[in-house]
């Protein structure tokens, strides 16, 4: 498989994923949302917060797609083992992880209030746990790929 084919299909996944995030984040979300509100009535005043809330958490993730389309540019471009790749998943890992920091801590704020149920926060914790999993699955590719790029970049010096 060559570089550009495979720079397409990571191309197609980016579009894919974005594609599942938009309609997760403007359909499924908010209807859900909105029938918990039409059941349980004494929750309604919790359903804008919580919407702005969970709609926060797509902004990092939408960066990382956005890095992720760059990175898979410069695949295709014959160039992915570069300081910048490695720039850019590292930039990815921190996205990552403050979305993970940014829901954990929203989800207490959330139970200090009394605007989350215990079993949901709980619940939470496995977004938290993903989001970290991703987020050093991330740092050490960066770590790889900025090996990869010195050693490229040596061996490009010799004759």
């Amino acid at each position: 498989m060559t570089q550009k084919a495979i720079a397409g299909w990571l191309k197609g996944l980016i579009i894919g994923i974005f594609l599942c995030v938009l309609i997760v984040y403007v359909l499924v979300i908010p209807s859900i949302g909105q029938s918990i509100a039409r059941a349980e009535p004494d929750f309604a005043f919790c359903y804008l917060p919580w919407l702005v809330f969970i709609c926060l958490t797509a902004l990092p993730c939408c960066f990382a797609l956005y890095l992720a389309w760059k990175i898979s540019v410069n695949i295709g471009r014959d160039r992915a083992f570069t300081m910048e790749n490695a720039k850019w998943m590292k930039y990815i890992s921190f996205s990552i992880a403050a979305d993970g920091l940014y829901f954990f801590i929203g989800n207490v704020v959330f139970l200090l209030v009394g605007m989350n149920h215990p079993g949901i926060a709980l619940l939470s914790l496995v977004i938290v746990i993903a989001c970290i999993a991703i987020s050093i699955a991330a740092a050490a590719l960066s770590f790889f790929i900025k090996k990869a790029a010195a050693l490229q970049e040596q061996s490009d010096l010799t004759i």
